[in-house]
């Protein structure tokens, strides 16, 4: 079973937000296959021969994915055929460059190198329950247990919801959540964001609420993908809660449940910057901390010429880090 994030139903949720289209490359060759899907996006400058567009993984990861694999000492081979077939497919479609966020888990970053530019970009964090007969006990540090142990005994619960008809109230917590700490415009998904996710994985989603008195205190949507879970979105309720440590409860109940399941991974993310002292990595490696996974990106310039002439209709910064330069003038 393919990852969900490499799956058409969900590079779809992003389509209105990232302003492009959803596509699909498939590359069929007596060594293998390759899956790849991007959203493409028009260019806003205009040049002779236009328009021309570009291609990014959206908000998640994905990047060019070996489906069938003939003969694994001839990898590279394929690899290579991927490479030509899709440069010849960039052509003939007007695409200058393309972003790729490879995924940590599925490692394609690695079997890709020879096709992108890949950079390290930063860990990211999760739990092992594979091996694990009390992942809670082996992930889970000293003081985290601790303060799950206090939370339940003051009364704190939880409730996991399987396919839940409606996010409403799921929405109204993460929004204030993300208004709160300050978020950029693109974490304010809207409703009909939150329609498509329900539309689109029905029993892949889980809701995860904390509870007291009650009231529902915080929330967290994962997505349940063969044998991981990924931690998608989370909010909590302002207010004196925060000595009741609902994601805590929330990230225990999760484990428990997906041990029950046979899941092996709960893929939880990164932090907001690339740094081993970010906080909330830090504060995510409470709950993992024999867990790690390695997160690139690809970069790709597939028009060179056309490349050059966008970096100077847009007085791009060449020095800048930010790819593609022309979108970052």
């Amino acid at each position: 079973m393919r990852d969900l994030f490499l799956t058409k139903d969900y590079i779809e949720l992003y389509e209105k937000m990232e302003g492009g289209i959803c596509e699909v490359f498939e590359f069929e060759h007596p060594l293998g296959s390759v899956y790849h899907q991007f959203i493409k996006r028009e260019i806003p400058v205009s040049l002779e021969g236009g328009p021309y567009f570009d291609l990014l993984t959206p908000y998640g990861y994905g990047g060019p994915i070996i489906t069938e694999l003939a003969d694994k000492t001839r990898k590279d081979e394929l690899i290579t055929q991927f490479s030509q077939a899709f440069q010849d497919y960039c052509q003939r479609h007007n695409i200058v460059s393309e972003f790729v966020r490879f995924h940590p888990i599925a490692g394609n970053a690695e079997d890709f190198k020879s096709c992108y530019t890949v950079l390290f970009r930063r860990h990211t964090t999760g739990v092992t329950l594979k091996g694990f007969e009390d992942p809670v006990q082996e992930e889970f540090s000293g003081s985290t247990r601790k303060r799950i142990r206090k939370a339940l005994r003051d009364g704190v619960t939880y409730r996991i919801t399987l396919n839940p008809s409606n996010l409403d109230q799921f929405q109204d917590i993460y929004l204030a959540t993300m208004k709160r700490v300050g978020a950029a415009d693109f974490y304010l998904f809207d409703r009909e964001y939150f329609s498509k996710i329900l539309d689109n994985f029905g029993d892949q989603l889980l809701l995860v609420e904390a509870i007291f008195d009650s009231q529902v205190i915080g929330a967290e949507l994962h997505f349940h993908s063969g044998n991981v879970i990924h931690t998608h979105l989370s909010g909590t309720v302002d207010g004196d809660f925060n000595h009741l440590s609902p994601v805590y409860v929330m990230t225990y109940a999760i484990v428990l449940w997906a041990k029950e399941q046979g899941v092996e991974y709960i893929h939880s993310g990164g932090g907001v910057n690339p740094g081993p002292d970010d906080t909330l990595y830090l504060f995510k490696k409470k709950f993992g901390k024999n867990t790690e996974f390695d997160y690139y990106v690809g970069n790709k310039i597939w028009d060179q010429q056309v490349y050059q002439q966008l970096l100077k209709e847009t007085d791009a910064n060449i020095e800048s880090e930010l790819f593609p330069a022309y979108r970052w003038p």
